[in-house]
C-alpha cells in the first residue's frame, strides 16, 4: 500500500526522488510509475532489498515504469551514503517509529534533500497505535517493532525543529486500523485466523481493484480513524544549519 501523496511532493519529469526504509518497494515502484529521472530505494534489511528488486523488475515486464532509473542501497537511515542535496525528494514512510535516535535520523533525510525539495514522514497515528499497543504486548516488543508513539502536535514539533517548514498533512489507511485491531486480538503471528483472513482478502481486493465505494469510504474515514499520519515539509535554505543547532541545544538540554 502507498501511504504518500505524491502530488504534494511536488515531483516533476527527471525528478530524483530517494525512498528511506524502503521494505519490499512498494513507495520505490510507484515512484517509478511517475516519469522520474532517478527513484532510490534504500533499506538495511538486505532481504527486503531483494524483494524490492523483484517487485521493480516485475513493474519493467508489465510496462509500469516511466521513470528512467532505479537504485536499490543497503545503509542505515543514520548514514545516508549520498552528497548533501542529492535529491529533489525524500520519502521516510514508517521508519521513524522504529528508529531510537529518530532526531539523526531526520537530520540526514534533510541532508540528503535540496534546499526547496520536499520530504514526506509517515508514521502510525498515535490513538490507533495506542489501541495495538494495549491489545498485544508482542505488537509492542517484536523484534525491529515500533519502540514510541507520535502525537501529532509531537511530531511536527520535532519536525519543524529542523528548521523547514510544514507544507500539508493528511491521514492514511483507516480501513487498515481494524485489521491490525484484529491481529493484536487473535495473536500477531496469527495469519490462520478467520476474521484476520478475511479483512486481509478484503484489504488486498480493495487495494487491487480500487473500487469507488471503498476507496469514497476510506477517504471519508481517514481523518476519523486512519491508522498514519503523513507530513509534508519544504526545505527551506539556511535549515541545515538551524536544525544543527537545535540539536546541539537539544543535546545540552540532557545532560
Amino acid at each position: 500500500m502507498v501511504t504518500v501523496d505524491f502530488l504534494k511532493l511536488n515531483i516533476f519529469p527527471g525528478s530524483r526522488v530517494l525512498d528511506i526504509g524502503c521494505g519490499s518497494g512498494r513507495h520505490t515502484a510507484a515512484v517509478m510509475a511517475l516519469p522520474v529521472g532517478l527513484a532510490t530505494g534504500m533499506d538495511t534489511n538486505f532481504e527486503d532489498l531483494q524483494s524490492a528488486e523483484d517487485r521493480l523488475n516485475l513493474h519493467h515486464r508489465l510496462d509500469a515504469i516511466s521513470g528512467e532509473k532505479w537504485a536499490l542501497a543497503c545503509a542505515d537511515a543514520l548514514r545516508i551514503p549520498f552528497r548533501e542535496g542529492a535529491f529533489d525528494a525524500v520519502i521516510c514512510s514508517e521508519v521513524l517509529e522504529h528508529i531510537p535516535d529518530h532526531r539523526g535520523a531526520i537530520a540526514e533525510a534533510f541532508r540528503v534533500l535540496r534546499p526547496g525539495g520536499m520530504l514526506a514522514v509517515s508514521v502510525p497515528r498515535f490513538w490507533p497505535e495506542k489501541i495495538c499497543w494495549r491489545l498485544s504486548k508482542a505488537y509492542a516488543n517484536t523484534d525491529g517493532g515500533h519502540i514510541r508513539m507520535y502525537r501529532k502536535r509531537q511530531l511536527i514539533e520535532l519536525l519543524t525543529a529542523t528548521g523547514n517548514r510544514v507544507t500539508a498533512r493528511h491521514y492514511a489507511h483507516s480501513l487498515h486500523s481494524p485489521y491490525w485491531w484484529l491481529k493484536c486480538l487473535v495473536g500477531i503471528r496469527n495469519e490462520k485466523a478467520l476474521p484476520v483472513r478475511l479483512c486481509h482478502r478484503f484489504l488486498t481486493w480493495a487495494m487491487m481493484k480500487k473500487p469507488a465505494a471503498v476507496c469514497f469510504l476510506e477517504r471519508l474515514l481517514d481523518p476519523l480513524m486512519g491508522k498514519s499520519i503523513v507530513i509534508y515539509l519544504k526545505k527551506e535554505p539556511g535549515s541545515q544549519e538551524a536544525g544543527k543547532q537545535n540539536q546541539k541545544e537539544w543535546i545540552r538540554s540532557i545532560f
